[in-house]
C-alpha cells in the first residue's frame, strides 16, 4: 500500500489501525487526526514512512503508537505532546531519529517508551523527567546517546531502565548532566 485515502478520517468508530509491513507507505494523510476513537495505531515496519502529520496530536483516545522499524522516520511532530491518553510509544529501530521533541514531556499517561536501536539519537529532552507515569524506558542500542540527564532521577514511577551495558564504551562515554 502506497498511501491511505484521506477518507480514512471518516471512520469515526475505528479503534485500531494496523498498517504493519506497509513498506511503500511514505506518509499518512492529515485526515488521520479525525479518528477520534482510535486507541492503537500500529505502523510497525513501515520502513519508508518519513514523517507523521501534525494532526496526529488530535488523536485524543490514542493509547498505543507503534513505530517499530520505521527506519526512515527522522523526526516526530511536536503535536505528539498533545496525546494525553498515550501509554505506550514504541520507537524501536527508528534509526534516523536524531532527537525527540520537547513536547514529549507533556505525555502524562505515558508508561512505556522504547527507544531501542535509535542509533542516531544524541540526547533526551530535558523534559523527560516530567513523565510521571513512565514505568519502562529502553535505551538499548542508542549508540550516539552521550548524555543521560539528571532529570531521569525524577521518574518516580520508573521500574525498568534498559541500557546497553554490554558495550563498555557506551557506559564510559555516557555523562550524567544536570543539577
Amino acid at each position: 500500500m502506497k498511501e491511505l485515502p484521506s477518507s480514512i478520517g471518516q471512520l469515526n468508530a475505528l479503534q485500531k489501525l494496523d498498517l504493519t509491513w506497509c513498506d511503500d507507505l511514505k506518509e499518512l494523510p492529515s485526515s488521520i487526526g479525525k479518528l477520534n476513537a482510535l486507541q492503537k495505531l500500529d505502523l510497525t515496519r513501515c520502513h519508508n514512512l518519513k514523517e507523521l502529520p501534525s494532526s496526529i496530536g488530535q488523536l485524543n483516545a490514542l493509547q498505543e503508537l507503534d513505530l517499530n522499524g520505521c527506519s526512515e522516520l527522522n523526526e516526530l511532530p511536536s503535536s505528539i505532546g498533545q496525546l494525553n491518553a498515550l501509554q505506550k510509544l514504541d520507537l524501536t529501530k527508528c534509526s534516523k531519529l536524531k532527537e525527540l521533541p520537547s513536547s514529549i514531556g507533556q505525555l502524562n499517561a505515558l508508561q512505556k517508551l522504547d527507544l531501542n536501536g535509535c542509533s542516531e539519537l544524541k540526547k533526551l529532552p530535558s523534559f523527560i523527567g516530567q513523565l510521571n507515569a513512565l514505568q519502562e524506558l529502553n535505551l538499548n542500542g542508542c549508540d550516539n546517546l552521550k548524555e543521560l540527564l539528571s532529570s531521569i532521577g525524577k521518574l518516580n514511577a520508573l521500574q525498568k531502565l534498559d541500557l546497553d551495558v554490554t558495550d563498555s564504551q557506551f557506559l564510559k562515554g555516557l555523562t550524567l548532566v544536570g543539577k
